[in-house]
């Protein structure tokens, strides 16, 4: 499982002209699912995540998690994260889990990270999304349950 987390002042999703979800400040995590993925990984990453010390304190250093600032997530699923673009020019996707394992192990990301403690927003699974953001730093991490970096 892959997420792409960025710490944001505020983002949010839309689906057509709807909202689908939406966050002040906090952070943005745009999450994919591999094949091989288990609900292991999803509890591992929502740990991460909720427990992420990239807030600052008041001497100005990443000191704090998203609890300490009152911070909340919007969780956008993202299968592209497993796209590989190594040969050729069209990126394969076969490393993406499909449903339903996929949308499982994304909201089980969500439920994880709430039963922290932490409001979570969502992205509309599946669908075509518009996701708009005001990155803070900016400050952008990659995580990824198999440790691959």
């Amino acid at each position: 499982m892959r997420a792409v987390v960025q710490r944001v002042a505020r983002a949010e999703v839309r689906v057509g002209e709807r909202v689908t979800g939406a966050v002040e400040a906090g952070l943005l995590v745009l999450l994919g699912v591999h094949v091989d993925d288990t609900p292991d990984d999803a509890r591992y990453l929502a740990e991460k995540i909720a427990n992420l010390r990239i807030f600052t304190d008041d001497a100005g250093l990443m000191n704090r998690s998203l609890a300490d600032v009152g911070g909340a997530v919007l969780l956008v699923s993202q299968f592209t994260l497993y796209g590989d673009a190594r040969k050729g020019r069209r990126p394969s996707f076969i490393t993406a889990a499909r449903e339903p394992l996929a949308r499982d192990l994304y909201e089980l990301v969500g439920r994880e990270i709430a039963a922290a403690g932490l409001r979570v927003a969502y992205g509309e699974f599946g669908a075509d999304m518009a996701v708009e953001l005001v990155n803070d730093g900016p400050v952008t991490l990659l995580l990824d349950s198999s440790r691959a970096f």
